[in-house]
């Protein structure tokens, strides 16, 4: 479930190459994550790294995530703390 998310967010991330000649990337609806890199794919993979640990860090800090409902049993959380 949630690497579907990744993919159908993945795919809406644009690159363009700097006057530097290097990559930057992000995705459109998340801002903060972005990336630049020398070359292409090293620009894709740390764009995808950077939006996991985006969502990984909204999922933990219990934030909104667009397109994507998490449901907390706040009852349940009480009972572990």
């Amino acid at each position: 479930m949630l690497s579907e998310y990744i993919e159908k967010q993945f795919k809406k991330a644009k690159f363009k190459v700097l006057k530097d000649g290097s990559y930057f990337g992000s995705v459109s609806g998340f801002p903060g994550v972005w990336a630049n890199k020398t070359t292409l794919a090293s620009c894709k993979k740390e764009l995808r790294e950077v939006l996991e640990e985006s969502l990984i860090l909204k999922v933990r800090n219990k934030e909104r995530i667009p397109g994507f409902d998490i449901k907390f049993d706040r009852r349940s959380m009480f009972k572990h703390a």
